[in-house]
């Protein structure tokens, strides 16, 4: 049995190796610029020709377009040779009432400490689906899914639920400090990207852990974190995003300075102006990337950040590659009458949706 286990984790390791070898390939292929990302059921061919995406294989060369056409606002992402020993350490162990909360660090990369919660059920036999749970813009960063602050403890209440979830701090929030750019990326976006991949992981090396029932759930800058890492890392199963995107031409009127500072991705002012029509990608084309693997979407009815019309667009792009898949159930959006927030019933949903698609703990 001990045997199964390490080949497993060896052969777990060597698909992961794979899958980063070949982003890193597609990162360096130049990609051909999409004007319109509305439309995503076409590819355009060497010779700049349009090409109707008419089976799945159609797809994934329209697919490795969208992932190059994002490495060059993001940065690539970095290979498989970047990896080194997670070293998790345990520098706090707290019992709750049905589970326990360890304060942990992990090495996501040489030089480098990432902070995270994790959250492990009292009693566990055998193994059960995980989540990573990933903080919105606030300075408590992971203290906030965890349930030490703010109103979203999603890390807690599904651990409670009877899911492994890890809460990990994004670069300058919570108690990370860390400069992305000095440690070679070009956007804090994309170090979010390696950091979550290497959470999962960790999350796989957990005894306690199904390894192929992993998904990822976020507010806010969460929200869009979860979707960037599920679009690079096909490891996550499942992903709940709530108020964390929508098309770029109704983020605030096409207006998309807050997209282009130090803590996203500053190419987009550098390169691209801060223009949607200039922008190598949207989230319209994210979204169905993510495409036949469930996705649900809190989008509130009054949020100003994320405008419901311009989630509406990102869905309505996306349903057509999910059709290919037969996978339309898999599209799941819901719309409170709400700011730009994530209430305790529209969590629940969440929850029930993450209990079908990865089997309830």
């Amino acid at each position: 049995m001990k045997r199964i286990v390490v080949l497993s984790r060896v052969l777990l390791w060597l698909w992961t190796t794979t899958l980063l070898w070949t982003a890193a390939l597609t990162a360096q292929q130049p990609a051909p610029f999409y004007p319109d990302k509305s439309n995503v059921m076409f590819y355009l061919g060497e010779d700049g020709e349009k090409h109707p995406v008419a089976t799945v294989a159609d797809w994934q060369k329209r697919r490795a377009h969208i992932l190059a056409n994002a490495q060059a606002v993001m940065g690539p992402l970095p290979d498989a040779s970047k990896k080194t020993p997670l070293d998790v350490q345990t520098v706090e162990e707290v019992s709750l009432a049905k589970v326990t909360r360890r304060k942990i660090l992990y090495t996501p990369e040489k030089g480098d400490r990432t902070p995270a919660y994790l959250f492990v059920p009292h009693g566990i036999q055998g193994r059960r689906p995980a989540v990573l749970c990933l903080h919105q813009t606030t300075a408590i960063g992971k203290g906030e899914p965890a349930g030490l602050g703010g109103d979203k403890p999603y890390a807690l209440e599904l651990a409670d639920r009877g899911y492994v979830t890890l809460a990990p701090d994004y670069p300058n929030f919570g108690e990370y400090h860390c400069d992305p750019y000095a440690l070679g990326y070009a956007s804090a976006t994309m170090k979010g990207v390696w950091n979550h991949i290497r959470a999962v992981d960790l999350l796989q090396s957990l005894p306690e852990v199904d390894a192929e029932r992993i998904a990822a759930i976020g507010h806010s800058l969460g929200g869009h974190n979860a979707i960037f890492l599920a679009v690079f890392d096909p490891r996550i199963k499942a992903v709940v995003s709530s108020c964390g995107f929508n098309a770029f031409p109704k983020y605030y009127g096409g207006n998309l300075a807050g997209w282009s500072h130090r803590g996203y991705m500053p190419r987009i002012a550098e390169r691209y102006g801060a223009d949607p029509r200039r922008m190598p990608f949207d989230f319209t084309e994210l979204v169905a990337a993510l495409a036949p693997r469930p996705f649900f979407t809190n989008s509130p009815l009054g949020d100003a950040n994320f405008e419901k019309s311009g989630v509406d667009d990102c869905m309505k792009a996306a349903q057509p590659v999910y059709a290919l898949f037969g996978a339309e159930d898999q599209l799941v959006a819901v719309h409170p009458d709400c700011g730009h927030s994530f209430p305790p019933e529209i969590r629940e949903q969440a929850y029930a949706f993450l209990d079908k698609a990865l089997g309830k703990p």
